[in-house]
């Protein structure tokens, strides 16, 4: 019998390119909806309640840092917030 019967006659190749092809596909897709952090639409955002939002205290620093404070209003507003 000749090689070729074998193997089919080369007719291999493309199915198993095919099955190669499909499993990348289907693994990519999978990795775009799960591995990057997809949230439904029905599931919250994710977020901590205090992310993003600063203390009346960063907020002063601040101030005084811009300098919309002199030294007394901001050593008399922290001694307010702390107390």
């Amino acid at each position: 019998m000749p090689h070729e019967f074998f193997w089919g006659g080369g007719m291999w190749v493309f199915p198993t390119i095919a099955m190669i092809i499909g499993f990348t596909v289907m693994l990519l897709m999978i990795f775009l909806i799960f591995g990057r952090g997809f949230r439904p639409p029905w599931h919250d955002s994710g977020k901590h309640p205090n992310e993003g939002t600063e203390s009346a205290l960063d907020i002063l620093k601040k101030r005084y840092a811009k300098g919309e404070l002199s030294r007394e209003e901001f050593e008399q507003m922290k001694k307010d917030i702390l107390s």
